[in-house]
């Protein structure tokens, strides 16, 4: 939920973000060959949600006791009432979770154990010679459903209009905590942590060298890769950046005004940056400070739904016309795949955990040294300047800013994300 607070309690996480320091599941069963102990076996993975765990969903959303109407018309005190009301419907009555899950099982679906925990992954292998290994990371309130719309076209390009030296082999791991993933049962699953498992992931696969990519949480795992194993990352890929320079994240943790001079792309990603900290923050706080409590968000499929609608007020924005019957870059089933998939896997309060074990500087620049490509989406949470990219990363070989997009880039803009990819990282070295 949008957060309207502006006191200790916000300037503290402004404070943090920006400057700052076997497979566990609910109603849901798996295909999962038996896993030898502590050993690296990379298992093939299926998901199968029982008959009763789709009927106690339906059921649930229709038992769904509603609040009143919001006493404005607009978004400003939430996720609307009539667009939870279509979602509902939708949900109850012509939503089909098994389409999905026959998409998901007709990929190659693994398990492995890395520093003691079954972490799930896709792996997708080229048939291309030349292809070169990928490894995507999603974020939250995303998934691996996240990628899907773009395995296809990186994998097989000659099949999407590219050429066979644009291939890759694909490889996208479930965050621990979320999907498929286990679920962690002590602390220290922060993005430092799961970037070394990525890291072990990809040698596991046979990938000595590799390139990387994500968006929200997948933006400092990549980074981290980059920064902990230079001589393994090839280059990244980011499309929510960590370039926000050092005396703009001042400014925007005193509440001082933006600094003077800044050119017309820069002060536009300020006012998005002020917006977000003044009015978007309420689930970072939530879950950064007190992710146990999020009880309701396991209880209720409705409450769920709502808390993953509210992440940004764009991407909002567009759920809302989806359900008003607005044609745009994600479905209906797009998003309800994407929220049964948390509800089936029962990783609400377990997924938001990540907030809470985060120690790095969101948006600040981390010290990436190797090649990085931006791809800058207007709708997102900022739109990265290339002036503060090129500032970030002293090796930026790829720059687009893109006119249509936001926060799930790769799911709503396929097209777009798989092409960035394609001319970024063309010419591969091995």
């Amino acid at each position: 939920m949008s957060a309207k607070s502006d006191g200790p309690d916000r300037r503290a996480l402004i404070a943090t973000t920006l400057a700052g320091a076997a497979i566990a599941m609910t109603n849901a069963t798996t295909t999962l060959a038996a896993a030898p102990a502590a050993d690296a076996a990379v298992r093939p993975f299926q998901f199968h949600a029982p008959d009763d765990a789709l009927s106690d969903l339906r059921r649930r959303i229709l038992a769904t006791r509603w609040p009143e109407r919001e006493t404005v018309g607009d978004a400003t005190q939430g996720v609307q009432l009539a667009t939870m009301q279509k979602l509902a419907r939708y949900w109850a009555a012509d939503y089909d979770w098994r389409k999905v899950e026959a998409r998901l099982n007709g990929l190659p679906m693994f398990v492995t154990q890395i520093d003691g925990l079954d972490i799930h992954f896709i792996h997708v292998r080229s048939r291309h010679a030349d292809a070169a290994p990928l490894i995507l990371t999603h974020g939250w309130p995303g998934s691996i459903i996240e990628e899907l719309k773009i395995i296809d076209p990186l994998s097989d390009p000659t099949a999407h209009g590219g050429k066979p030296s644009d291939a890759f082999h694909v490889v996208i791991p479930s965050l621990p905590g979320h999907g498929f993933s286990a679920k962690p049962t002590a602390t220290g699953w922060d993005p430092v942590r799961i970037a070394k498992a990525w890291t072990v992931l990809m040698g596991r696969l046979g990938y000595d060298k590799f390139y990387a990519s994500g968006g929200d949480w997948g933006d400092p795992v990549t980074e981290q890769m980059a920064v902990l194993a230079p001589t393994k990352v090839l280059g990244v890929h980011l499309n929510m950046p960590s370039a926000v320079p050092p005396e703009i994240a001042a400014a925007l943790n005193s509440g001082a005004p933006p600094p003077a001079g800044l050119s017309v792309d820069e002060k536009r990603a300020w006012d998005q940056l002020d917006f977000f900290f003044k009015h978007g923050l309420g689930y970072a706080q939530e879950m950064t400070g007190r992710p146990q409590t999020l009880y309701a968000l396991a209880d209720s499929p409705i409450g769920l739904a709502a808390w993953m609608l509210d992440h940004d007020a764009l991407s909002y924005a567009l759920i809302a016309r989806v359900f008003d019957g607005v044609p745009e870059g994600l479905t209906r089933d797009d998003i309800l795949d994407n929220v049964s998939l948390y509800w089936l896997t029962n990783t609400a309060v377990s997924s938001a955990r990540l907030y809470w074990e985060n120690k790095l500087p969101f948006f600040a620049p981390q010290g990436v040294t190797v090649p990085v490509a931006v791809s800058a989406f207007p709708d997102e949470l900022y739109q990265a300047p290339r002036s503060w990219a090129e500032k970030a990363f002293p090796k930026l070989v790829f720059y687009n800013r893109h006119p249509k997009g936001g926060h799930f880039a790769a799911w709503e803009q396929p097209e777009f994300f798989t092409s960035d990819l394609r001319a970024a990282f063309r010419s591969k070295p091995s």
